[in-house]
């Protein structure tokens, strides 16, 4: 397969001088190839025939890439043949210029910013390959090739799109006259093995006695929220604390794209949908999350609120539905409580702000910040206790820190301590008898270990 480093525009530089021949002037000649080839194949075969049988396409790609090759008498070495070859497949079968980006597991993010620029994300840091499409129109049929499986539509009309691929990695797509550099899409991938609370502590992400004391609020039936900016991890995390939750439980999962992989047995999945390209069918979030509590839920996991389904989510939190974790996007703890009031005023709900506050104080218990760091290492900054309200406020107290002590050879250098204050709810863990080390609540004087 192609390595990232090269353009679908020109192919890769010759080792063998001795052949006299320069493939970095034969680019219009590789073009007229790939070109030639798939004028070829379409006379050949009917357009519904590479969704049904890849193997058959392959196969008549292979011969008529040879004869091609054989009629145009560009020489070439045999890596350089299965390159092209490769590029040919993928633009035919698969993404284009991408399809290897999409094949390597140490990407996270791919993101096309019209034909000339694909930024790629590994090891949370942004950095720019070398691929290229040769123009608009490739990226638009790529973008086509992603969406119509799904009943999805991109053009004036509806030039925003969210869509899955069938990996589960999530694509978001743009285009003019909205994009101004051309068809834009950022495709978001998911590990194809769910990362454990081994791999968080093992990343630095949080310590192994954080992560006992995760367990024990998930099995204290505590209502989390899990909060932090794009990227941050919060889906990641939200994973590991789902795999705390008892196999008796009847879990109920809700998503705009499916990215949940528990293990329990009892799991109900469920996933919006947008609406059709007749603007019907659509089914959103606060829909499924109203239905959910009709399904006779022991949790409810909603991957992220962020709408009038916050309003659902607390009411289902505020009446026996505990144990329920989500996400939210924003900037601290405190920040979280705000953005939620927002999005229970957007439910259209005439609530005075009083109301909406006692019923966040009341249904929220913790709250788990994280950040990504500039060395692209996603850590949790804080963890924080929802304890009540005081007058129109509602009272928080940090339970952990992550104090930053500098920066070391471009690593972040830190350490995780506590506040030293003992949370409300441990009460609760004592009477269901769910044993936390009283040392988790010492604070760290001084740096140690890490």
């Amino acid at each position: 397969m192609a390595t990232v480093n090269r353009t679908t525009s020109a192919p890769p530089q010759q080792n063998n001088t001795t052949r006299g021949t320069d493939l970095a002037k034969n680019q219009i000649a590789y073009g007229q190839i790939r070109d030639k080839v798939q004028r070829r194949l379409l006379t050949e075969l009917s357009p519904t025939v590479s969704a049904e049988n890849t193997e058959l396409v392959r196969r008549t790609l292979e011969r008529i890439f040879n004869e091609v090759l054989l009629e145009e008498g560009l020489p070439l070495s045999r890596s350089e043949r299965n390159e092209l070859f490769e590029q040919i497949v993928a633009d035919v079968l698969g993404y284009g210029p991408i399809e290897p980006l999409l094949n390597d597991d140490t990407v996270t993010e791919i993101l096309v910013n019209g034909p000339d620029q694909v930024y790629i994300e590994r090891d949370g840091i942004l950095r720019e390959t070398d691929l290229r499409f040769r123009s608009n129109a490739e990226v638009l049929r790529i973008i086509e090739r992603i969406v119509s499986p799904l009943g999805r539509r991109v053009d004036e009309i509806s030039p925003i799109v969210d869509a899955r691929l069938p990996d589960g990695s999530r694509v978001n797509v743009i285009i003019p006259p909205l994009s101004l550099v051309g068809p834009c899409i950022s495709i978001r991938k998911f590990a194809k093995s769910a990362l454990t609370v081994e791999d968080f502590v093992r990343l630095g992400s949080f310590t192994k006695e954080m992560g006992e004391f995760f367990n024990a609020c998930v099995t204290a039936r505590l209502n989390i929220v899990i909060s932090g900016g794009t990227s941050t991890g919060k889906t990641t995390l939200l994973n590991v604390l789902s795999s705390f939750l008892p196999a008796t439980d009847r879990i109920l999962t809700i998503e705009d794209a499916a990215e949940l992989r528990l293990h329990q047995a009892h799991v109900v999945r469920m996933e919006s949908r947008p609406p059709n390209v007749e603007g019907k069918g659509e089914v959103t979030i606060r829909q499924l999350v109203i239905n959910s509590l009709r399904m006779r839920p022991d949790r409810i996991i909603v991957g992220e609120v962020r709408g009038g389904e916050a309003l659902d989510m607390l009411q289902a939190m505020n009446t026996g539905h505990d144990g329920s974790l989500t996400t939210a996007h924003s900037n601290s703890p405190r920040d979280t409580l705000h953005r939620v009031e927002t999005m229970v005023l957007m439910a259209g709900m005439d609530l005075p702000l009083r109301a909406v506050r006692e019923q966040i104080a009341s249904a929220f218990d913790v709250i788990i910040h994280l950040e990504r760091f500039s060395d692209g290492s996603r850590k949790i900054t804080q963890v924080s206790e929802v304890q009540g309200m005081e007058g129109d406020i509602v009272v928080m107290q940090d339970i952990i820190r992550y104090v930053q002590t500098g920066v070391q050879d471009r690593r972040v250098q830190g350490y995780f301590t506590a506040t030293g204050v003992r949370p409300k709810f441990a009460d609760k863990m004592d009477a269901m008898g769910i044993f936390v080390s009283p040392t988790m609540y010492v604070p760290i004087t001084r740096k140690a270990g890490r």
